[in-house]
């Protein structure tokens, strides 16, 4: 008997995983978080599928997205990622990902942690929704609206609500699985 899932995954077997194994789990892990930031910035204008396939490289290509590297990389360092064809090699968000890391490492010393600050922009705890359909997921909400206007008061760049709010998903600060599907049940009890 196979599972019921959300309709999006489709039969790719490593969206299925993601969606199975990670999409909706609470983060709370700053490096793991920065990667959501960075991974969804790179998937404004794309599919998430086109952005999975490349996880690894993109992991290779940002020292396993730490910030404190990428804060520091220069010139040289961006031209490699540049002539990556193993990541998106778009300028603006690559450049964003730098600046976007030197924020972090403001945010981190402001608040002790990145994951104190991000989820205190959302009351601490996961919004448990109910949707029935794809189609009433929204693609952002008043959260999202916030939590982009204040990273982007804070330097960030590529964090438009839309991104924000598929990082919230990512990060488990909303539970988007519908409610037919089997996840919806056991986020809501991880998030317990």
């Amino acid at each position: 008997m196979s599972l019921k899932r959300c309709g999006w995954p489709g039969n790719d077997e490593l969206m299925i995983a993601y969606h199975d194994e990670e999409w909706g789990v609470p983060v709370h892990d700053d490096r793991k978080l920065f990667e959501f930031l960075v991974l969804d910035a790179f998937q404004a204008g794309l599919s998430w599928s086109t952005i999975l396939n490349k996880r690894e490289n993109f992991r290779q290509a940002f020292d396993n997205f730490d910030a404190t590297r990428i804060a520091g990389y220069k010139k040289r360092k961006i031209s490699q990622l540049l002539a990556d064809a193993g990541i998106v090699r778009n300028r603006l968000k690559v450049h964003a990902t730098i600046s976007n890391a030197a924020a972090f490492l403001q945010v981190q010393k402001e608040f002790g942690a990145f994951d104190a600050y991000v989820w205190g922009l959302v009351g601490g705890e996961p919004r448990q929704n109910s949707w029935k359909t794809l189609k009433q997921i929204p693609a952002n909400t008043p959260d999202s609206d916030r939590m982009s206007q204040d990273l982007k008061d804070r330097g960030f760049k590529f964090v438009g609500s839309t991104i924000c709010y598929a990082f919230m998903q990512a990060a488990g600060m909303v539970n988007d699985h519908e409610v037919g599907c089997y996840r919806h049940r056991q986020i809501t009890s991880l998030s317990q």
